[in-house]
């Protein structure tokens, strides 16, 4: 069984867009990051990122990730451990 799951972007039926309110933003931003990431998407631009867009989007995601996370939680949520 998988551990990772894209389900909101497969069932999301709601509106995408950013500056409504947070709800919308949320869930705008869930659906891009969801979207963004699917191994067909990600596969087909990956190698069009320059070196800089690539250590950007590694030091952004990790920021937050040390940001917002324990330790514990870390592991559980995105390493999946």
């Amino acid at each position: 069984m998988p551990k990772h799951t894209h389900n909101f972007v497969e069932e999301y039926n709601g509106l995408v867009g950013f500056g409504l309110n947070r709800e919308t933003d949320e869930k705008t931003v869930i659906y891009y990051l969801q979207k963004f990431s699917d191994d067909t998407m990600i596969n087909g631009i990956i190698g069009r990122l320059a070196d800089e867009e690539l250590e950007e989007i590694f030091l952004f995601i990790n920021k937050i990730l040390k940001k917002h996370l324990i330790e514990e939680e870390y592991h559980q949520l995105f390493l999946k451990d």
